[in-house]
């Protein structure tokens, strides 16, 4: 799949902006804080009906607009898909076709893109939350039923605890009903794990391939799922074995989650671990290995969406060349190059850039105005 066209209205620095791509490689360049990373996020919203970068729509829109819109043509194997996002104070509005959906939810999959931005590297050092966050939204594009699931789950979780503070305060006392917001709950938190170990199996074996590759061999890279219910022979899991093993701990955390008045078992609480040479490499690996591992993971998704959906996603780079020495863009543009519709945005294009993308699209960026260089503008890049 590929994203022909876009057209940005009141979107953050854009106040009115129509644009048709390549369906190869596209390359925004621009100085720090001109927009560049504001495009990939309204290709991403358009995506995924959220940022990347705050849970606060209202500042997608542009300063003294009152809406935002983003409209693209989508093209994949089925033929031509219109997408529209409208943003306002009041939420947002999703249409494929320009039919309005009535749940996100049956918009969020159309379109499928993996973002890859200096922050990304945060996927390896930092908080299991954001390796949860990561999984929740890759795996979410591709499967609807994941989604609906951890929809479910997070809904039944806030009632949960809302129901363990209140027994915590002993402003309420029926332990029965607290058994009927954990069956809800281990019920979606099984159908969550399982898909999650499922995906995950897959996504390491793409992610091992590409370390290989990188490392020249030299790093064999695994992906673990970090439950709070013990999962013995994760390849062959069950739904109903992590259903019972999941009401079994909330039973016997019983009164430790009253006394702490919140859940602490479930996905929620879970982690990925990464391992080189069976190492932890959050741990132990240098910045470098730490590095390798967040990119080969992130481009594993490309393969593994490939696989889940028929179609490749659209890949987002935001800046990633200036975070890699020679040899790791050398590796990156190779894995990329005539495989997926890749947007890149760099301040300049670099020796290595040059060399190795092949007849890219160039738009230059300055204060939200896009423009395309002439051929010789184009070589002084």
């Amino acid at each position: 799949m590929y994203l022909r066209e876009l057209a940005l209205n009141d979107f953050r620095n854009y106040s009115k902006t129509k644009l048709t791509f390549s369906p190869v490689t596209n390359i925004l360049i621009g100085k720090n804080a001109q927009g560049k990373t504001n495009l990939l996020e309204a290709i991403y919203v358009l995506a995924m009906t959220r940022s990347h970068r705050t849970n606060n729509d209202h500042e997608l829109v542009r300063f003294e607009a009152d809406t935002a819109q983003i409209k693209g043509t989508l093209i994949n194997r089925l033929g031509k898909t219109k997408l529209e996002i409208d943003l306002n104070r009041k939420g947002k509005k999703a249409r494929i076709n320009q039919l309005e959906q009535a749940k996100l939810s049956q918009y969020i999959g159309k379109m499928n893109v993996i973002l890859f931005a200096p922050e990304d590297l945060a996927l390896v050092k930092g908080s299991p939350a954001v390796r949860r966050r990561f999984i929740d939204m890759e795996f979410g594009q591709i499967d609807a039923h994941y989604l609906y699931n951890l929809t479910q789950y997070k809904s039944v979780l806030k009632q949960r605890n809302r129901y363990l503070k209140q027994l915590q305060q002993k402003k309420a006392t029926d332990l029965l009903l607290l058994d009927v917001f954990s069956d809800q709950l281990a019920a979606f938190g099984a159908e969550i794990i399982v898909r999650r170990v499922a995906f995950l199996a897959n996504l390491s074996k793409f992610a091992a391939q590409l370390q290989l590759k990188i490392t020249q061999r030299q790093e064999k890279l695994q992906l673990k799922y970090d439950s709070t219910v013990e999962l013995e022979g994760q390849e062959r899991l069950k739904t109903d074995q992590v259903y019972q093993k999941l009401k079994q701990q909330y039973k016997l955390q019983q009164k430790k989650e009253i006394f702490q008045g919140t859940t602490l078992i479930g996905p929620h609480r879970d982690d990925l671990i990464f391992l080189i040479n069976q190492k932890n490499v959050q741990l132990y690996g240098s910045q470098g290995q730490q590095r390798t591992t967040a990119l080969a993971v992130k481009l594993a998704e490309v393969d593994l969406m490939r696989q889940e959906t028929g179609e490749y996603p659209i890949l987002l780079l935001d800046d990633v060349l200036s975070e890699l020495d020679g040899a790791r863009q050398t590796n990156l543009i190779k894995a990329i190059q005539n495989r997926v519709q890749t947007f890149l945005t760099t301040p300049s294009l670099n020796d290595v850039a040059q060399k190795l993308i092949k007849n890219p699209k160039i738009f230059i960026i300055n204060q939200g105005k896009i423009s395309e260089p002439t051929p010789k503008e184009e070589n002084k890049e």
